[in-house]
């Protein structure tokens, strides 16, 4: 997943730090990008922000290479000091979405 230029639009995270209004926090950034249909990728890295209040857009692009960092380790603390894991972070919508047809054909 890119965050600069020349990177697939649909795979963008920064259309999605325009769609909020701050100051916001992690779970509004996570909201506002399934509301506009992102792919689970970057749902999760909003997801694995270290912070949960944002002043400003900035403040979220300076914490994406940790967000990234933390969803591509799977668990690590956050800024409360809770070990969550997120290498799954996402599978149970997914998975209750498919039904019984859970694999390849």
């Amino acid at each position: 997943m890119a965050f600069g230029q020349a990177e697939d639009p649909a795979l963008s995270i920064t259309p999605h730090l325009e769609a909020v209004e701050y100051p916001t926090t992690r779970e509004l950034l996570v909201e506002a990008a399934e509301d506009s249909g992102a792919p689970v990728d970057i749902i999760n890295v909003f997801k694995s922000l270290p912070q949960e209040d944002y002043a400003s857009r900035r403040d979220v692009m300076r914490d994406l290479a940790e967000a990234a960092r933390r969803f591509a380790s799977g668990g690590l603390r956050d800024d409360d000091g809770v070990e969550r894991d997120r290498r799954d972070i996402g599978k149970h919508v997914v998975e209750s979405e498919l039904g019984e047809n859970r694999g390849h054909p």
